[in-house]
């Protein structure tokens, strides 16, 4: 099931051209190669005064939106924990108070 299936090669045989029976002098031409083309230089992202208090201003934007969701999910750890200790107290003062009922 999981083993591949190939397909069946050609058959056909390669066709072989013989070579003309005259041969003439041939005389070696030079030819002009076409020129390579050049890549661009690469262009270096120049800063302006105004877009790098623009780009510090967005990462101090960042870096607060970050802070804040980490430290809600912080709190809301906590506040999860500590509900759940609550619970686990009350739950036991009311067990205890069944069994001496």
């Amino acid at each position: 099931m999981f083993t591949p299936k190939y397909p069946t090669p050609d058959t056909a045989t390669p066709t072989h051209h013989p070579a003309p029976e005259h041969t003439t002098a041939v005389t070696p031409t030079t030819h002009a190669q076409a020129p390579v083309p050049v890549a661009p230089a690469r262009s270096t992202v120049q800063l302006t005064p105004g877009s790098a208090i623009a780009l510090a201003a967005g990462g101090g934007a960042v870096v607060l939106v970050v802070g804040a969701v980490l430290v809600s999910l912080l709190l809301a750890v906590a506040i999860t924990g500590i509900s759940v200790a609550m619970i686990a107290v009350v739950l036991r003062l009311l067990l205890k108070d069944l069994h001496k009922r």
